[in-house]
């Protein structure tokens, strides 16, 4: 089994009028694996790809396919590598004047020297395997937007080539056709096993079925790895790629996400004086992750909207606030006065026993629980947390 990656991209570079896209970007792509290229807007996730087909020459670097540089490649070994890609458009690029039959049946006849009855074989074969045999006489126009991408799918695979790119193959999709069109993706992948180029920026959706994500940002690969590699990583300029729904929510309540809480915490223990400590001050809400799974998300918000309000009121500018996880909100303030811990506690303890709190943890079976420490510069962001948890007394 070759283990060795099917493409290697080098240090690759390209400009357009003195505007940098890539500098020096380095990935690998692996046979048989789906990989993702993921990135903001206007990134040149593009501009990447149509190096590996050949659309566009870099300025320096180099491209290595199956062993292969570019560099050193002639037009005919070049042809010959064009012969083992296919490309699925964005938008499908469909022909409006053509059958869905014709449309998939084109590759085959502008490549290959096959007659009528072979290409008609191969069409058939892949069109039933694709399920659109009850409309392969029908134009695009005729057809739903989820066939119309089966159909440019059909054409894709239709050479039977070594691996596909798909550029934003969900553009302009709404959110349950997008996942339909990653489901579809994976399933085909799954049975006949080439090796699939995903650009993209619709996330998390991709990352259930990557085997393998590179990020783009401002002409270099940030990060490459899986998935779970990307959403276990501590670096905070990762965050929004994992957690780009969640960073809505914090700007909306003022909090601060777990990375930032960390550093934060990390920095204000750093720059305690002789005679201070970090007040650092849990409320875990055991069930809450229920009330998201089960009644949504935006119910469990708007508990969290509240509570912000109360936890910020307690740090102001002496230090810090934030959610640790979807249970556990913080609050930290650098004092000399360790009482200030029981005050923390008794203004939340008063936030939670109002009338509408209490009504709505008990319609949702939430229970509360308040805890605190005085931390010092000897803890960490980590451990300061997790002493303060084991602190904890229950509130309802």
């Amino acid at each position: 089994m070759n283990t060795a990656p099917l493409i290697q991209i080098q240090n690759l570079c390209k400009s357009f009028h003195g505007r940098v896209i890539l500098q020096d970007a380095n990935l690998d792509i692996h046979r048989n694996q789906i990989t993702a290229i993921i990135g903001k807007s206007g990134v040149g996730k593009s501009v990447l790809v149509k190096h590996i087909i050949g659309l566009i020459d870099a300025d320096s670097g180099d491209i290595i396919f199956d062993g292969q540089p570019y560099s050193r490649m002639d037009r005919k070994a070049f042809s010959a590598i064009k012969n083992r890609c296919s490309y699925m458009f964005q938008h499908n690029a469909l022909f409006d004047s053509m059958t869905v039959f014709e449309n998939i049946a084109l590759p085959l006849q502008e490549k290959f020297a096959l007659n009528k009855t072979e290409i008609a074989d191969k069409v058939n074969a892949r069109i039933a395997q694709l399920e659109l045999t009850e409309v392969a006489h029908m134009y695009p126009k005729q057809i739903s937007g989820g066939m119309q991408k089966r159909v440019a799918l059909a054409r894709a695979l239709i050479t039977e080539p070594e691996i596909i790119f798909f550029d934003e193959p969900t553009a302009g999709l709404d959110p349950i056709r997008k996942k339909t069109v990653f489901s579809m993706i994976h399933r085909y992948h799954e049975q006949l096993n080439f090796t699939a180029v995903i650009i993209t920026h619709d996330i998390p959706d991709i990352f259930y079925i990557a085997h393998t994500v590179h990020i783009l940002d401002n002409g270099r690969i940030v990060f490459s790895g899986t998935p779970v590699d990307l959403e276990q990583s501590g670096d905070p300029e990762l965050y929004s790629y994992t957690h780009g729904h969640e960073m809505l929510v914090d700007e909306l309540t003022g909090l601060h996400n777990r990375v930032s809480l960390n550093q934060k915490l990390d920095a204000l223990l750093g720059a305690l004086d002789n005679g201070e400590h970090l007040a650092v001050s849990t409320v875990r809400i055991a069930g809450l992750r229920m009330v998201m799974d089960f009644r949504g998300n935006l119910l469990a918000h708007a508990l969290i909207k509240n509570i912000a309000k109360c936890v910020r009121g307690l740090v102001a500018k002496s230090g810090c606030a934030g959610t640790f996880s979807h249970e556990v909100l913080v609050a930290a303030a650098r004092t000399t006065d360790p009482s200030v811990l029981a005050t923390h506690a008794t203004a939340l303890s008063r936030f939670f026993n109002s009338e509408a709190i209490q009504e709505f943890c008990a319609e949702n079976r939430l229970h509360v629980e308040i805890g605190g420490i005085l931390a010092t510069t000897g803890d960490t962001a980590s451990s300061a947390i997790q002493n303060a948890l084991a602190m904890s007394k229950k509130c309802i």
